[in-house]
């Protein structure tokens, strides 16, 4: 099961994170899929929680399974970091296991485990505050851009 990545489709910010993604995901891990999505819809709503909260990130883990889980903010980030360059494996508890990186990614791995030094409530005020300036210094689109032909597959929503 392929984590999914929900984001904000028109933020420019949520856009360059997904594009930051593709090009660290080497064993193609994540899946995405825009909060403006059926998909990211239903999956909310199963959490109590609305899509048209456009201020956050979210991972889903084990979608539409009966451990699902949604990862929001600061955590889903975290989740992204530590799972940057994974490779997918067979059975056990952790469906995924992060590769070494001798590339220069592994900082982001690292920062990963580095963040939740800092408390959820900081790092979610930080989120907050980027989040609610994001249009204005990184930009929005009037629709979500298109993948490309290589990616494609990874985007569940088109």
């Amino acid at each position: 099961m392929h984590p999914i990545l929900l984001y904000d489709g028109v933020c420019g910010l949520c856009n360059r994170l997904v594009q930051f993604v593709l090009r660290r995901d080497a064993a193609g891990v994540f899946r995405f899929a825009s909060l403006q999505s059926e998909l990211a819809q239903r999956i909310l709503a199963r959490h109590g929680m609305d899509a048209r909260d456009l201020d956050s990130v979210y991972v889903v883990l084990d979608s539409d399974q009966r451990g699902e889980l949604v990862l929001a903010r600061s955590d889903a980030v975290i989740f992204i970091l530590r799972h940057l360059r994974a490779e997918a494996t067979t059975g056990g508890p952790a469906p995924f296991i992060a590769k070494a990186s001798v590339s220069g990614f592994a900082f982001w791995r690292v920062l990963g485990f580095l963040l939740p030094i800092i408390p959820r409530r900081l790092r979610d005020l930080g989120y907050r505050i980027i989040a609610r300036n994001r249009y204005r210094i990184f930009g929005r689109y009037d629709s979500c851009p298109i993948p490309t032909e290589e990616t494609r597959s990874r985007f569940l929503d088109l």
